[in-house]
């Protein structure tokens, strides 16, 4: 089992590939985040190519303006979301490796979303709970979570928050490589993503759809 989401889980290399080369357009500056990212040694973090270009379609067919995103890494997704906003649109980044994320201000420069994006570089709920006391309540239209597995219920929990009624919640390595069907693996992370994808299963205060791309990408319709 793959412990990435660098290509979509159970497609070989070949069909990976043929779905890179005829089923997305990859913008020149996401191919580059991609190669730089290759060199370290936690570049299977990255999401796939297949899932950017998926996000960007999302956010362009719900017209979103106002994103946000929890785990930035290297700065593919943000990007690739920037990318599919409108010259008003905003994308709040939550991270909190500087190292990581200076590599992403440069691929936002290389874009040229970089005044679209805002970073806040600390403890991810740190930076929810801020963005909740600020008024944010129901100011997103699209969030992201990509970052440290057991803290994902309360990631999503505050998204549910952030994300207004009609708005998309997209949760990232939802499939865990497969680890998740596989009950002999009890590890934190495992469990937490396990206990999660149980928990919104029976939420009613969403619409579901857990996708097989990447390494799982559950979407979250807020009601």
């Amino acid at each position: 089992m793959r412990n990435m989401s660098n290509q979509s889980i159970g497609l070989s290399d070949e069909l990976h590939a043929y779905v890179t080369r005829v089923g997305l357009r990859e913008p020149e500056v996401l191919r580059r985040i991609r190669e730089r990212t290759a060199a370290l040694p936690e570049h299977g973090m990255q999401i796939a190519p297949e899932q950017g270009a998926f996000m960007g379609m999302l956010v362009r067919l719900m017209g979103a303006r106002e994103c946000l995103e929890v785990g930035t890494f290297t700065g593919y997704s943000s990007t690739a979301v920037a990318l599919a906003l409108p010259p008003d649109g905003h994308v709040v980044c939550c991270d909190a490796s500087r190292e990581w994320t200076d590599m992403a201000r440069d691929a936002w420069t290389d874009a040229g979303v970089v005044d679209r994006i805002e970073l806040r570089l600390g403890p991810g709920i740190d930076s929810l709970d801020a963005l909740l006391a600020e008024g944010g309540a129901g100011r997103f239209d699209f969030a992201f979570i990509d970052a440290d597995k057991p803290n994902y219920d309360g990631y999503v929990e505050r998204a549910l928050r952030l994300v207004h009624a009609g708005g998309l919640i997209a949760i990232d390595n939802t499939l865990w490589s497969g680890r998740v069907a596989d009950p002999s693996v009890v590890d934190e992370s495992t469990q937490a993503i396990r206990a999660l994808n149980e928990k919104v299963a029976l939420d009613e205060r969403v619409d579901l759809s857990l996708v097989p791309i990447g390494d799982g990408l559950t979407l979250l319709r807020v009601r």
